[in-house]
């Protein structure tokens, strides 16, 4: 049986990446539609807003259980380093922050993290429908798996370079003890401050490693989704069209 955080950090992706590939299309269809009068019309700018936003939607819902699971990771009994939370599962970990700080414990570093994904999601989904339509139109590439690989690579490059900075403030409030940074900008000051400012960049390539394949997988499998979905929906209503004959 997976350890109970291991659920955790599957209730995060899901509910994070549900919001942020669910709010994601809503968003931008209705702003294109309210500025163009055409929601078929791909506007930058209104993709950016439409992404940053589903991507802060999902990190304010997911911010408890990320909290959970970066504390429980950085835990240690053998090599302490850092700041220590010693839980004996995610759930006690939720119910030590919640009886010791209440529900402002466990949105601790809320702030970060939705800056962090909104900086992601802001470059993720447009970079992603970007490189598609280029590879599309230069590379006379057709739809399908190759397709839905290549442009969703190119969108994790993009994503890592521009969260990675959030993601190194957003880590160390969610590892603080007690009131070590004030807000994300007073941590954001700090580091740059001792540490200069590469060390935003500190974990780069650790992080592409994990965010190109989790971008690559993540993009590819919901073309696949929609696919599926499309197919279902279509079957269905020429179920319904016959039955009404």
């Amino acid at each position: 049986m997976k350890d109970p955080e291991v659920y955790y950090a599957y209730v995060y992706q899901m509910t994070l990446n549900g919001c942020r590939l669910g709010f994601y299309e809503p968003l931008r269809k209705t702003l294109t539609n309210v500025v163009y009068s055409d929601p078929a019309v791909q506007s930058f700018g209104i993709n950016l807003f439409a992404g940053a936003s589903s991507g802060v939607l999902g990190a304010a819902a997911g911010s408890p259980f990320f909290l959970v699971k970066t504390r429980l990771q950085s835990y240690s009994p053998f090599l302490p380093v850092g700041t220590q939370h010693n839980y004996r599962n995610a759930v006690d970990g939720m119910r030590q922050i919640y009886s010791g700080e209440g529900i402002k414990g466990l949105y601790r570093g809320v702030g970060p993290a939705m800056v962090r994904t909104g900086f992601g999601s802001s470059v993720q989904l447009p970079t992603y429908f970007f490189a598609k339509r280029r590879l599309v139109k230069h590379l006379g590439m057709e739809e399908g798996m190759p397709l839905h690989i290549a442009s969703s690579t190119a969108s994790g490059f993009v994503v890592c370079c521009v969260m990675h900075p959030p993601d190194t403030i957003m880590s160390r409030m969610y590892n603080q003890t007690g009131n070590l940074y004030t807000s994300a900008f007073d941590c954001l000051s700090r580091t740059v401050k001792t540490e200069g400012i590469f060390a935003l960049y500190k974990g780069y390539f650790a992080h592409l490693a994990r965010i190109l394949p989790h971008t690559i997988l993540t993009l590819t499998l919901a073309e696949q989704t929609i696919k599926l979905m499309r197919l279902v929906e279509t079957r269905i209503g020429v179920s319904n069209a016959k039955e009404k004959i």
